[in-house]
């Protein structure tokens, strides 16, 4: 555009002023007073964690129930409010957003971990453009500075308030909707072409993931003939430790998100499987090379006599420990129902056998998928620069407060 970016023109001569969350909206907290019971059906809707995270518009095709009396003073979900997940494992995930852009007749609550933004009337943001504005890269750096915590990221109400927002035309709402509408109109298509093409990508590479785990399920399938054993009778599990005092260094430390920093020192420096606690507990690690690990993942100390590492990784894969939940709310897992697992114990011999042939296998799969995933994070990464390019304001010196 002759040096002259799309954005500039769009912007030609209008202000910016950058304000404070607090000052432009009422922020809401989600369900409280709730018991498990309580969502065990219901008479009303609600709006989940899962649901705030993963879409950049919430899904009303898709809510839970739960027991709201009339009586209750509870905060109901209205058109044009933005929804934030009020904490996550990472810094970086907390405070991840979805926007109300569907209008609807029945009254929707907000999950307890959750909590909405609500813009006053007279301040013309659109809830459209807020689904991308929330979701841009230094939205998201300053979002996540007001999470703090341990193993799991809270996001601080107070810090979050003092966000500073964008108000595009302040002194004309009318024009200040219609760039708004430009900026979305832009991203939607962009949005939807991207999405074709993930979606391509990612269908390839499922067909090639199930290919993948058939031929493994079908190799670590016994029946008669291989002695079981309890998984508390071949190994020994080890809760996680905190590693905020830990200074930085070459080691990985792991949560069950995968890993977090490196440290300077090491919890454990043996081959081992690491098995979430809290969060995604279907997804399983194994190292062969010195760890830290967090108290939202387990590590094993295995009897290499009785089971190689790589055989146990490998097995434990196929137990569906995605789907072992012991609690509401966060997936948790306990001890004593992993010590029970029947685990095969086949000759050291056969087991390296079969070691061998999944990891050839496996090796084999990631090289002829590992350019689909490596294509999908281009696209993603392309989309996530126009995005932040379409949205990237000027900010002077003055902040209104």
């Amino acid at each position: 555009m002759s040096g002259v970016s799309y954005m500039d023109k769009l912007l030609n001569d209008v202000a910016v002023e950058w304000k404070p969350l607090g000052t432009l909206a009422e922020i809401y907290g989600g369900l409280t007073g709730k018991s498990k019971s309580d969502f065990d059906g219901g008479n009303a809707k609600y709006v989940s964690y899962k649901n705030i995270f993963a879409n950049i518009n919430v899904d009303f095709s898709s809510l839970e129930s739960v027991k709201v009396s009339a009586t209750e003073n509870q905060h109901e979900v209205k058109y044009g409010d933005i929804l934030f997940t009020g904490s996550s494992e990472t810094a970086d995930e907390a405070g991840m957003s979805s926007a109300v852009t569907t209008h609807f007749e029945e009254a929707v609550f907000l999950n307890s971990f959750s909590f909405g933004v609500r813009f006053n009337k007279e301040i013309p943001i659109s809830s459209e453009f807020s689904k991308y504005l929330f979701r841009t890269s230094f939205m998201r750096s300053e979002i996540a500075k007001t999470a703090s915590g341990v193993t799991r990221f809270n996001v601080s109400k107070e810090r979050f308030k003092k966000i500073l927002v964008p108000i595009l035309s302040p002194d004309d709402p009318k024009k200040s909707l219609e760039i708004q509408a430009e900026i979305v109109r832009i991203l939607d298509n962009f949005t939807e072409l991207t999405t074709e093409l993930t979606t391509e990508l990612t269908t390839e590479l499922t067909t090639r993931k199930k290919q993948y785990n058939y031929y493994r399920d079908q190799l670590l399938s016994f029946e008669g003939g291989v002695p079981f054993k309890r998984l508390g009778e071949i190994v020994r599990i080890k809760n996680g430790k905190d590693h905020k005092t830990l200074g930085d260094g070459e080691f990985p430390v792991y949560g069950s998100g995968g890993i977090m920093r490196y440290a300077d020192t090491y919890a454990y420096n043996k081959p081992s499987v690491l098995i979430p606690r809290k969060g995604t507990l279907g997804n399983l690690f194994f190292l062969d090379v010195p760890f830290w690990n967090v108290d939202t993942i387990f590590y094993t100390e295995i009897d290499e006599t009785q089971i190689l590492p790589k055989f146990l990784y490998y097995f434990l894969t196929t137990v569906g420990l995605g789907e072992m939940n012991q609690a509401g709310g966060v997936p948790s897992q306990t001890q004593s129902v992993l010590n029970a697992l029947k685990i095969p114990v086949p000759p050291i011999k056969v087991q390296s056998e079969i070691v061998a042939i999944l990891d050839k296998f496996d090796a084999l799969t990631n090289s002829i998928t590992e350019g689909l995933p490596r294509e999908i994070e281009l696209r993603q990464k392309q989309y996530a620069h126009y995005r932040d390019l379409l949205l990237s304001f000027p900010k002077s010196e003055k902040v209104e407060a």
